[in-house]
């Protein structure tokens, strides 16, 4: 697999982490994928899916 190149990545933090941030992830919208990595640590490693993936895993958690 191919590394993604994240530099301009628009990251947004989620809603639900509410303002001590202690447990947030961040979300960046790449051409046809998602990229999410832990807020408190954005230099460690991100988790990339495609965007079917990242859509039916949002309906999951929708359910």
């Amino acid at each position: 697999m191919r590394e993604q190149d994240l530099s301009t990545a628009r990251w947004q933090k989620s809603s639900y982490s509410g303002g001590e941030g202690n447990n947030c992830v961040e979300t960046a919208g790449l051409a046809g994928m998602q990229a999410v990595r832990d807020s408190k640590n954005p230099d460690g490693p991100t988790v990339i899916f495609s965007a079917d993936a990242w859509t039916a895993f949002l309906a999951t958690l929708k359910a």
